[in-house]
């Protein structure tokens, strides 16, 4: 029962049973399969045998898992050269997977390894942030906990705004943009996580105003109090469709909380992230 149910045994009087294995497939009938599969689960079969890795290796069945404007990317993170350091489709798309850094390393793309699409990273070292240059109001402080080793934090000011924008060859699709923000200043002692909200106040007299725009006319508008002192929350701002990765689409983003009726402060502006529309949380960032 055991062999029968994991192979083919030939018909009786053939004088001794041939047995056939899964490694027996033609290799082609294999990678069909797997071109209805997901990339990890493409990898795990490849520990199968060798027809299975054989099968896993093919250029024609990444090509369907990459992008369509994958060597846009390749550009983006390795230069004109990109298409010379990575020839395999396998090797590139595990290459997409990993963070690639771009603009000077204030911003990085990675493919989510389940489906292949795109997620980005803005730091706020590229966030036009009102009141930046003076250290009264705020500075960047160096930290583990943020993937640009360095946070923006705001010690207290009236007129609060940030703005950003990034001009990109998004794959189509609809993606989320979100902030990633903190209310107090982390720190650690003797091992253990201390976070100090001696100058967070203010955000609960007046929401945050998130809003995004696109160069072909989305628009998108929120509201949200800022709260949970202690932990780093991603701020939903909204969505926007891409249709065709052949154009670059620039998107602006801002929040806003210009009442200078009352000062607002202890907040860490991390950065900004953009990744397809209702990806889990643990499936977002890729290993560091």
């Amino acid at each position: 029962m055991g062999a029968g149910s994991s192979s083919i045994l030939g018909t009786e009087g053939d004088g001794g049973a041939h047995e056939t294995g899964l490694g027996d497939l033609p290799e082609s009938c294999i990678a069909e399969v797997m071109l209805r599969l997901d990339p990890p689960e493409i990898c795990r079969l490849a520990r199968l045998s060798r027809t299975f890795r054989g099968a896993a290796s093919g250029d024609f069945l990444w090509e369907t898992k990459l992008p369509k404007n994958y060597t846009y990317l390749l550009e983006k993170a390795f230069g004109v050269k990109g298409r010379e350091l990575l020839r395999g489709r396998k090797e590139i798309y595990a290459r997409l997977c990993r963070r690639n850094p771009f603009d000077g390393g204030t911003k990085e793309f990675w493919l989510e390894k389940y489906k292949g699409r795109l997620c980005m990273s803005i730091s706020s070292k590229v966030l036009l942030i009102t009141g930046m240059d003076d250290r009264r109001y705020w500075n960047y402080i160096p930290t583990k906990e943020s993937r640009f080793h360095f946070v923006a934090y705001l010690q207290q000011i009236w007129w609060f705004e940030v703005n950003g924008e990034i001009e990109f060859n998004f794959p189509p699709g609809i993606y989320s943009l979100y902030f990633r923000l903190h209310l107090g200043r982390a720190t650690r002692r003797l091992g253990h996580r201390i976070c100090s909200t001696e100058h967070v106040h203010g955000w609960n007299i007046k929401p945050v105003r998130f809003q995004l725009w696109t160069s072909d006319g989305q628009h998108a508008l929120c509201h949200c109090n800022l709260d949970e002192p202690g932990r780093w929350i991603r701020y939903h701002v909204g969505d926007f469709i891409i249709e065709s990765a052949e154009v670059a689409t620039k998107v602006k983003f801002s929040m806003k909380q210009i009442d200078c009726t009352h000062t607002k402060g202890g907040l860490c502006v991390d950065s900004v992230l953009i990744c397809p529309k209702g990806l889990r949380q643990g499936k977002v960032f890729p290993p560091c």
